[in-house]
């Protein structure tokens, strides 16, 4: 009787039958494995603000009328001027203007500056700036201009910072980029857009060599991200920053704000 040969087949048989082991996937975010935030006007604040290291708020928009007509406008958001009380030793604020528009009138200069004294009159650990604009990659070198003009109106000891768009690092102009590594003292690469990460991030990312100021990678929470081999490593590197969400209403629930 040929048993053994039998056995053999049947066992190699179930063997290719049974599903392999799926390769890892991408990391799930989770606020609580990191400590710099964006905290965004109508998202409610988490536990992880307890022991951040950086935390940047939202706190105005700068817009231009929507049928053109007359100057940009800075408008409030955020609510009355918090107070930041630093619970981890060398923990640090940022406060942040979202811009529609690089057009600014002397008027919003002086607003901008004029909160920025606010809050350090109160005692707030506010270390700089933020600018979030949605900066076209052909033209870096406009912004590159802007910034160096708003950097000229900001005192000395205030940091500058923006958020930058995944393709810089990949297809940004060599000079542009130059010329920005000049000017601010940090760039947060975004890899999401509105509440989830963009696909294929890793090909954008796979050219942050060419990035030749401080930069760190914005994360959404509860979107997905997988470090790109030589991270940790680039000397430029110095971090994350995670932008906070509101959790998904449960099932049979109704949204804050929303009628039925």
């Amino acid at each position: 009787m040929r048993t053994a040969p039998l056995a053999l087949a049947v066992v190699l048989t179930l063997a290719s039958a049974m599903p392999t082991a799926a390769s890892p996937g991408p990391d799930v975010v989770d606020a609580a494995n990191y400590d710099d935030f964006w905290l965004w006007a109508g998202v409610a604040p988490q536990s992880v603000l307890a022991r951040a290291r950086s935390l940047y708020l939202l706190r105005g928009q700068v817009s231009a009328p929507r049928d053109g007509a007359g100057p940009a406008r800075l408008i409030a958001q955020g609510g009355s001027t918090p107070h930041i009380r630093a619970t981890v030793p060398g923990s640090e604020a940022w406060i942040v203007y979202r811009a529609h528009t690089l057009d600014w009138a002397p008027a919003i200069y002086a607003q901008v500056l004029a909160e920025l004294d606010r809050w350090r009159a109160a005692g707030d650990p506010v270390v700089g700036i933020q600018i979030d604009f949605d900066a076209r990659t052909r033209h870096l070198g406009e912004y590159a201009r802007f910034l160096t003009g708003l950097r000229a109106h900001m005192p000395a000891s205030c940091k500058l910072s923006i958020t930058g768009l995944l393709d810089w690092s990949s297809q940004g102009d060599p000079a542009a980029l130059e010329a920005l590594s000049g000017v601010v003292d940090e760039v947060v690469l975004q890899t999401y857009q509105g509440r989830h990460t963009i696909p294929g991030y890793e090909t954008y990312l796979a050219r942050l060599d060419r990035m030749k100021a401080p930069f760190k990678i914005g994360l959404v929470e509860g979107g997905d991200w997988t470090a790109p081999a030589g991270l940790a490593a680039n000397p430029w590197f110095r971090g994350y920053v995670v932008f906070l969400t509101n959790p998904a209403p449960s099932a049979g629930s109704r949204a804050p704000g929303l009628a039925g």
